[in-house]
């Protein structure tokens, strides 16, 4: 009898053995690894991604590419009407200094914000002649870029300038010139400069191509170039300024200075 309570008492405790050790096991297992810290600059797949006001660039991912940018301006090719060419008789020898070479390649588009129009047309123009010797300064903002007689105003000799008064500030994003491509010529000591004020003492200096600083605005760093139907485009990169003024100091050709056209392309501040 006593053998069999023995018998029972170790299976009791075998059983009891077996359960505790059944209850210990699963509390040792090893608890499962939290996730790493995420890294710098590196947005896990479920952060949204900041982007940088004004900029269009995100932070944390490198911009994918045709990826739309949010606040960034839409840039749109600024349409330039242009006139027809109107070389008359055989070019002159200009063998002027510091002559750009002619590419022969139409001009490529000019991008601007959307919204980028003329704002020089019909706009008031004066001038250092106000009596000019063929024309009226009307003309230099008429909107008529063709080189036929009676479509340019022709200024007295030596250096001269015509100011347009845009009327309110404007972010200037490029400004096209058209002195007289009936033939080619080249016209000395072009300036182009933009103010806030109609007496320029906060000019700024767009363009300068006047080698020996004959003009007073100081030596410039811009190249002599050949008129031809294009115009010259200078880019304005957006100043902010009411008036703009151009300054020439006679021609290839002959002392007098020339204007068919001028557009200033920009949109209104604000």
């Amino acid at each position: 009898m006593t053998g069999k309570r023995f018998i029972s008492m170790v299976k009791v405790c075998c059983l009891a053995l077996l359960t505790a050790s059944l209850l210990v096991v699963p509390s040792c297992k090893q608890a499962p690894e939290e996730p790493p810290p995420e890294r710098a600059g590196t947005p896990s797949p479920n952060q949204p991604v900041k982007t940088t006001p004004g900029t269009g660039q995100t932070s944390g991912t490198p911009k994918e590419p045709g990826a739309a940018d949010a606040g960034k301006v839409k840039l749109l090719p600024i349409d330039i009407e242009l006139p027809k060419p109107m070389f008359v008789g055989t070019p002159q020898d200009t063998r002027v200094p510091n002559l750009e070479k002619p590419t022969g390649k139409p001009r490529p588009p000019f991008y601007a914000p959307e919204g980028t129009k003329n704002v020089a047309y019909e706009k008031p123009v004066s001038s250092t002649d106000e009596e000019p010797i063929i024309g009226e300064l009307e003309m230099v903002t008429d909107g008529d870029k063709e080189a036929a007689d009676g479509s340019y105003v022709e200024l007295g000799p030596f250096k001269q300038s015509v100011t347009i008064d845009l009327g309110a500030e404007h972010n200037i994003y490029a400004i096209v010139a058209w002195h007289y491509h009936k033939q080619a010529r080249v016209y000395f000591d072009v300036v182009v400069q933009v103010a806030g004020d109609p007496d320029f003492i906060d000019a700024q200096t767009l363009f300068n191509n006047d080698i020996d600083n004959s003009a007073g605005f100081g030596v410039g760093k811009d190249m002599h170039y050949t008129e031809t139907n294009e115009g010259r485009l200078i880019d304005a990169k957006g100043v902010k300024a009411r008036y703009v003024r151009l300054t020439s100091n006679g021609n290839n050709n002959n002392d007098l200075n020339h204007y068919i056209e001028v557009e200033v392309y920009g949109k209104p501040v604000g």
